[in-house]
């Protein structure tokens, strides 16, 4: 009775792991010691697959550790990889596990750019394989009866595990296999066959009737629900069904033999008859109906000598009544076994190899939050920087420190001197036209690689449409416009970001042009730059003034503060801190990670203090700034005025206002070139991820017109139809005059079995009349010639139809004219034209029809046939009383 069910494990199709993943670490990580340990890793996880899936594996524990490792694996490294259709794309393909395929079809398969897919295939495996090493095992010992439960427990807590998460990990219907409602019935079936094996153990142990009643009548009922399930899976093998349903009886046929001996040791001895009677009766169903699957003669045996000790014992001994079996009492259940909960890791040997790699969900949110650093930085770095060029703009429209400087009225100042030392060391003019010139160069090279991207997510999408459109329905992928709306989102983004800096490079390049003469004169030498510089008279009587004095130490604090500034902002760059440490402890104590919390939280404490500083510096330096305004008017006021000392005094401001316009636009030039630069790098990582998503999107439409194409070949070529019933069915039709009756036209009819054809039964000889040797035989020739435009007319006993049948596709066949169904001899048949009932005869001449013509002497019969009553020469004499089978000529 032996006979448990075993599921088959599913094929997969080879995949790389290794390109795209060691991909994604090189584009990821930083080259070093941490990017060699994860390609290292990625080598060992191909590995891995391999070892799972890429051989047949051995119906051991050991061949089930891989495989759990394997998955146990998937779910370490599902959440630190970016799996997904349009990020990291791994496509992996797996094939129904019950689908036999056909000739031209092929097997059913499933092809998904889902690690989810994986990971539920691969467990789906590791149940099958559990059950069947389970159904190998030796359950005649208890180290076999131990094995086997524990293994069908861990099928069905997988098969479990699937039904549950196979929607939600997959996003689309799967194949029927892994479908929930299949999944849901092998868990069901392997729950049951576990209940089984405690049943044999307990029976094995010789435990308590009664406890063993409850068992049998509990792995009955999970074999009776799981048969009421698999009435309705048309993809599983059709002994399954019956092998449930038998199992179910047996179970229910020991339940009652068990419990009968529980009534024996009750002393109710009829009740005992009753259910080895209810019990033989369930034993002789499954005999009768599965004995093709189960065998039930031991068992069959037991109670059949059980029934008929207990029905001696009771009519000479107990005479106790025999009650109905609906009047007993039900046997009661105990179930033993509960399916095994999947919580990874599930295999002993489980090691991450990826375990220095911090999660995607934690990626991240370290991503986030340096933006959010980066953002502070900015800000405040930004703000200390337009308080000093506000500064700057200030002290060159007073012309400060020039002014101060200026006092002889026909020297240049030290500050002027300087700043034009300044702008020659930088590179003057030809530093700034070079950048300027390299720009368009950076944004077309910027342009070109995104347009080549976006150009290759438009030629596949339009593809993806087109063929959509040809195949409807039966094109069931994700539509190439709803998975490229992240990647449209970003190109988009990375668009608008060029259009921005290209109006910025305008203003730059207009700030140049408004600077630009000023900025060629600071690059002269000092001799021309003195030249160029208006005279005026001399104002050394402010020289040792108090107000000079004032003003130079309110410009000394502004160089100080700017110098304070300065280092702040080397400060606030310099600061860092690991955030990754904060997100793994909050993903790991509450499953998630609130990452603008955390973040905000923790830049509060690195940047507050610094921000403090900042705000300082800017009430510090608006204080100064009045205080210097106010000065400077009393300073203007004791200066002689004249019209040369004010054209010499704007020059002066329009110098330092170019000197402070060349370093600003020097820097934005930079920061331009910069940015162009590194804008590149991210655009073409944009490009490969661009690359890489068609690319799968390619070999994914390839593998789905494959199956497309086996699918069409799988269909019939035309839909059923009904066939007219006067060709089913057809009446006998009247023989027409003058002619043989057409046989009928036998139809095929689809999907209906052909019955085997009869040979047709022999006709019965002819019957001859004898007649005189000079009357003409019956279908004989006329003596003079024949007229060829007459047909010679069938005689009535042939117009009955063809002597054979007609077989299916042809048409019914008649006897020619003119043509002996019995010769003795033959002759060369002369050209006869076409005839419209042969279609397939050559095409002949026309020629005449010639008459046969008798020799000389002859009145009948074939040539050179002796006379009439005459026997032929050689041939041995007939007996007279015999009639001769073939009707003589």
């Amino acid at each position: 009775m032996a006979t448990f069910i075993s599921v088959p494990l599913k094929k997969s199709s080879e995949v790389d792991l290794v390109k795209p993943l060691s991909k994604f670490i090189t584009t990821t990580y930083p080259a070093g010691e941490e990017q060699g340990e994860y390609i290292r890793a990625v080598d060992e996880l191909n590995k891995l697959r391999k070892n799972a899936l890429g051989r047949p594996l051995d119906k051991h524990e050991s061949s089930l550790e891989i495989l759990l490792r394997y998955y146990d694996q998937l779910c370490a490294v599902e959440p630190k990889f970016p799996f997904s259709e349009n990020q990291l794309c791994l496509t992996f393909t797996w094939k129904d596990a019950f689908d036999k395929g056909s000739l031209f079809g092929g097997s059913v398969k499933l092809a998904l750019a889902s690690v989810g897919y994986e990971k539920t295939c691969v467990l789906f495996n590791a149940a099958a394989l559990a059950s069947q090493i389970a159904s190998e095992q030796n359950l005649d010992n208890d180290e076999g009866l131990k094995t086997a439960a524990k293994f069908y427990q861990l099928a069905s807590g997988a098969f479990g595990h699937i039904k549950d998460t196979v929607l939600t990990a997959l996003n689309r219907e799967p194949t029927m296999d892994i479908s929930p409602e299949t999944v849901g019935t092998l868990k069901l079936i392997m729950l049951a066959q576990a209940q089984e094996v405690f049943f044999l153990k307990a029976t094995s142990d010789r435990m308590k009737d009664a406890i063993i009643a409850k068992l049998a009548n509990q792995a009955a009922d999970f074999y009776g629900e799981a048969c009421k399930q698999c009435q309705y899976k048309d993809n599983l093998p059709k002994e399954v069904l019956s092998v449930l349903a038998a199992k179910h009886t047996i179970m229910q046929a020991n339940a009652e033999l068990h419990q009968s001996m529980v009534s024996k040791q009750k002393k109710r001895f009829g009740e005992e008859i009753a259910r080895l009677q209810r019990s033989a009766e369930l034993v002789k169903t499954v005999a009768s109906g599965y004995d093709e699957y189960v065998s039930v003669k031991d068992l069959s045996e037991k109670i059949n000598r059980a029934l008929v000790a207990a029905k001696k014992d009771n009519d000479f001994i107990y005479h106790d009544r025999v009650p109905d079996v609906k009047d007993l009492e039900h046997i009661g259940k105990a179930a033993l076994v509960k399916a095994t909960t999947i919580t990874p890791p599930l295999s002993q040997k489980f090691a991450d190899l990826f375990e220095e790699m911090v999660p995607m969900v934690v990626q991240q949110s370290m991503s986030n939050y340096t933006q959010r650093k980066a953002e502070t930085v900015n800000r405040l770095v930004g703000t200390m920087r337009e308080a000093t060029n506000l500064c700057n703009g200030v002290l060159a429209s007073l012309n400060l420190p020039a002014a101060l400087e200026d006092l002889s009225g026909d020297s240049i100042p030290p500050s002027i001197a300087e700043k034009a030392r300044a702008v020659v060391q930088l590179g003057g003019l030809q530093s700034i036209e070079q950048l300027i010139r390299d720009l368009p160069e950076l944004l077309t090279r910027n342009r070109e690689i995104l347009d080549e991207a976006l150009k290759m997510l438009n030629n596949e999408e339009t593809t993806d449409n087109e063929l959509r459109t040809k195949f409807n329905q039966r094109w069931n992928r994700t539509p190439s416009g709803d998975l490229y709306k992240p990647l449209r989102t970003e190109g988009a983004n990375f668009s608008n970001i060029l259009d921005k800096a290209v109006q910025a490079d305008q203003v730059v390049r207009d700030r140049y042009t408004a600077h630009c003469d000023m900025i060629a004169l600071l690059c002269k030498p000092e001799n021309e730059l003195n030249a160029a510089i208006p005279s005026a008279n001399p104002t050394k009587t402010l020289q040792g003034s108090e107000v000079v004095n004032v003003l130079r130490s309110q410009l000394a604090q502004l160089d100080e503060m700017k110098k304070e500034r300065e280092t702040l902002e080397g400060e606030i760059k310099a600061v860092t801190f690991d955030m990754s440490t904060s997100f793994l402890t909050a993903l790991s104590q509450d499953g998630t990670i609130n990452e603008e919390q955390l973040s905000i939280s923790q830049l509060d404490q690195l940047y507050g203090a610094y921000n403090q500083r900042v705000q300082t510096t800017l009430r510090s330096q608006e204080e100064v700034l009045g205080q210097i305004q106010t000065s400077h008017q009393e300073f203007s006021s004791l200066k002689q005025s004249n019209t040369e000392a004010n054209q010499r005094e704007e020059v002066l401001k329009k110098l330092a206002s170019a000197h402070d316009s060349y370093v600003e636009i020097s820097n934005n030039l930079r920061e331009g070139t910069k940015f162009y630069n590194d804008l590149t790098e991210i655009l073409l990582k944009f490009q490969n991820k661009c690359s890489d998503i068609v690319f799968a999107r390619k070999t994914e439409r390839d593998e789905l017109l494959k199956d497309l194409q086996q699918s069409i070949a799988r269909e019939p070529s035309a839909p059923s139809f009904n066939v007219p019933a006067y060709q089913t069915n057809p009446a006998a039709p009247a023989a027409p005059a003058g002619g043989p009756t057409p046989a009928p036209r036998t139809v095929f009819q689809p999907q209906q079995p052909q019955a085997k054809p009869q040979p047709p039964a022999r006709p019965p000889p002819p019957s001859v009349i004898p007649q005189a040797a000079s009357t003409p035989p019956i279908n004989a020739p006329p003596m003079g010639p024949p007229n060829s435009n007459q047909p010679p007319m069938a005689p009535p006993s042939q117009a009955q139809g063809p002597p054979y049948p007609s077989y299916q596709g042809y048409t019914g066949c008649y006897q020619m004219p003119g043509y002996n169904p019995y010769p003795y001899g033959q002759y060369n048949m002369p050209n006869m034209p076409n005839m419209p009932n042969m279609p397939n005869m050559p095409n002949m001449p026309n020629m005449p029809y010639m008459g046969y013509q008798q020799t000389p002497g002859q009145q009948g019969g074939y040539p050179a046939a002796p006379p009439p009553g005459q026997p032929y020469p050689g041939y041995p004499q007939q007996p007279p009383q015999q009639q001769p089978y073939y009707p003589q000529q």
